[in-house]
């Protein structure tokens, strides 16, 4: 990869909807030069998808919260956060936390819903998030 690529990648991710002219435009190269770096990072699997954020308090998902679990029935717990509706992420880890779970949920209720379910596969610390931010644009590490 390189500076050219890194640009390419930077502005992907701040906007996976921006037309391959403009792209071009920014990175001062053609179109069909710029199509084809993309499409090179595709089948290398640097760009892996592109997705869409979506807002969650707009969808009544205002409630976010960090759970951290002592598991004592791990794939157990695994399976249920897979199948829950309100997890956004999990996480497998090693130290005497074994998961960490990101859910955004309704209510406090909801959440309070989801703790009571999850009960059974290990003990639960939660965290409610109350702001956060976001490193949306990732640059590849390189060494100099």
């Amino acid at each position: 990869m390189d500076q050219i690529d890194t640009e390419i990648l930077q502005q992907l991710q701040r906007s996976a909807k921006i037309s391959m002219k403009e792209l071009a435009t920014i990175v001062h190269l053609s179109s069909p030069a710029v199509i084809e770096r993309v499409k090179k990072l595709e089948e290398q699997g640097i760009i892996e998808g592109y997705t869409t954020k979506v807002n969650l308090k707009k969808i009544n998902r205002s409630i976010q919260a960090i759970i951290l679990f002592k598991s004592i029935d791990c794939k157990s717990l695994s399976n249920f956060c897979n199948a829950h509706p309100d997890v956004l992420e999990c996480y497998r880890v090693a130290g005497e936390i074994s998961y960490i779970v990101k859910i955004a949920t309704y209510s406090v209720e909801t959440l309070e819903q989801f703790i009571d379910d999850a009960m059974p596969y290990g003990t639960p610390s939660t965290n409610i998030v109350l702001s956060r931010t976001e490193n949306s644009v990732i640059k590849p590490f390189t060494l100099e």
